[in-house]
């Protein structure tokens, strides 16, 4: 395609910040790092939330489901990992299609990772406001969502190698209490008897496994790896991108998927494949937890649940911040506000703090009125993320594909990963909940009708030349 041209009008820059084209986010991450903050982002106690949906709809074959939903998402991962390497960029998927495809479809495909990474935070507040209210039940549900979109805020603000050692700390936390969990299923097993198919059932069991359940399941099971393409929008902050985003996505998605099957694994080995009762589904795992463990272990888990929360709503709002960086960057949002870097921790302060307000005021909406919509916060907010989400992995996935067509060494095994990659996202998406397409759509319509106003036809107004070190 042919380069496009920048813009030459430049807008006044943001107090306190800079759009100077010289200035550079803080190359600081190394591979591991990154894979930490992935793995926080996306949580080591991922499938602990949905345990009991994903039981219930697949007859108690969770473990099956999370390993179908891994080897699905790994297909959309090598595709992040592949363009990461051809566009090292903050970006990230809004980069990889408008240099590939076409601007306003990058752009489409932009706006709606935005809605992803906002409702990333939004649905974070939400969950870790509740789970402190049942700790302390005294201030309001309104107050504490202040409390930790303050928190998640002030944090990230800090810096990039500030929120990288705090999410080395809150990962390593949580893979303790899942190695605390495994210790009790391990000693309660020692002493029950085990009969025929005891530990293949979780996998396979003839007197309970349906196609269909199957299906049903793995479109839930999913939601475990939601978080893991946030890796590439740290392009301009890890060493060596080329080579670390493709190892850290495809990483994150594979330990992920492990340590998620593991775990589910051994809450199977002790509960079995009968179902919860539909008010009981939230709190499953803490349920089976306290089979093996007693209160004490039920209250671990809550609270780690709640610092899950925690890590991962940073990680979303860190996320956010540099998709709408390099959305600004690129003129398609207003340069001197969203491609600003605060010089002296060389971040996108305005992007972080416009994130913070964002997901506070969802929270507290959606709360607000959640009778008229059918739920609270995290519920309505958890349906609609996956609309942004699944929109942005197939965009990534086609810019893959066109990509490798220009690429004469391309085989058909290189091909088939974002053809299937496309099949499956597809999939998904297609078969989300009503409320969340509605809500989706309405997002993405606004977004669209504010990008054609804004852009006029005009996609030399969108400066895509790479970033070079």
């Amino acid at each position: 395609m042919p380069k496009l041209s920048t813009d030459s009008s430049r807008e006044n820059p943001a107090p306190g910040a800079s759009p100077d084209p010289t200035m550079r986010l803080n190359r600081a991450l190394s591979l591991w790092s990154l894979v930490i903050i992935g793995m926080v982002m996306v949580q080591p106690t991922a499938p602990m939330g949905i345990y009991g949906v994903i039981s219930n709809k697949a007859n108690g074959h969770v473990v099956t489901t999370i390993l179908f939903a891994m080897v699905a998402m790994l297909f959309t991962a090598i595709s992040y990992g592949r363009m990461a390497r051809a566009h090292p960029s903050a970006g990230s998927a809004y980069t990889y299609v408008a240099r590939e495809i076409h601007p306003f479809l990058g752009y489409v495909v932009g706006w709606s990772m935005v809605l992803d990474y906002i409702l990333g935070p939004l649905i974070c507040i939400a969950f870790c406001a509740k789970a402190a209210m049942n700790i302390l039940p005294g201030p309001s549900f309104y107050l504490w969502i202040c409390i930790f979109a303050a928190i998640f805020t002030w944090l990230n603000l800090r810096g990039i190698k500030t929120s990288a050692r705090l999410n080395e700390g809150l990962c390593a936390g949580m893979v303790i209490v899942v190695i605390l969990f495994l210790a009790s299923v391990a000693r309660t097993i020692w002493h029950m008897h085990a009969g025929p198919g005891f530990y293949t059932d979780p996998f396979y069991n003839p007197a309970t496994f349906r196609w269909p359940n199957i299906f049903a399941g793995t479109s839930v099971a999913v939601l475990t790896y939601i978080g893991f393409d946030a890796v590439s929008t740290f392009s301009e902050e890890v060493e060596n991108p080329r080579r670390n985003i493709l190892f850290a996505t495809v990483l994150v998605c594979l330990i992920t998927g492990l340590l998620s099957a593991l775990e589910v694994y051994a809450a199977q080995l002790v509960w079995g494949s009968k179902p919860f009762p539909s008010e009981q589904v939230e709190s499953a795992f803490a349920i089976v937890s306290r089979q093996v463990g007693g209160a004490v272990l039920f209250q671990i888990v809550n609270f780690t649940l709640l610092v899950a929360n925690l890590g991962s709503g940073m990680g979303s709002q860190l996320a956010a911040g540099r998709l709408l960086y390099g959305m600004g960057r690129g003129n398609a949002l207003p340069r001197s506000f969203f491609g600003a870097i605060e010089p002296k921790n060389r971040i996108p302060r305005n992007n972080i703090l416009l994130v913070g307000v964002l997901a506070l005021a969802g929270a507290g909406g959606l709360e607000f009125f959640a009778d008229r919509l059918g739920g609270g916060a995290y519920e309505i907010g958890a349906q609609a993320l996956n609309f942004g989400a699944f929109i942005g992995f197939m965009g990534v996935n086609a810019a893959s594909l066109i990509l490798l067509l220009r690429d004469k060494e391309a085989n058909l095994v290189k091909l088939a990963v974002p053809v299937l990659g496309i099949l499956i996202c597809g999939f998904i998406w297609i078969h989300l909940s009503r409320p969340a397409l509605e809500l989706g759509a309405a997002w993405m319509a606004a977004g669209i009708l504010y990008g054609a106003i804004r852009i006029r036809g005009r996609v030399a107004q969108l400066d895509l030349t790479p970033e070079e070190d």
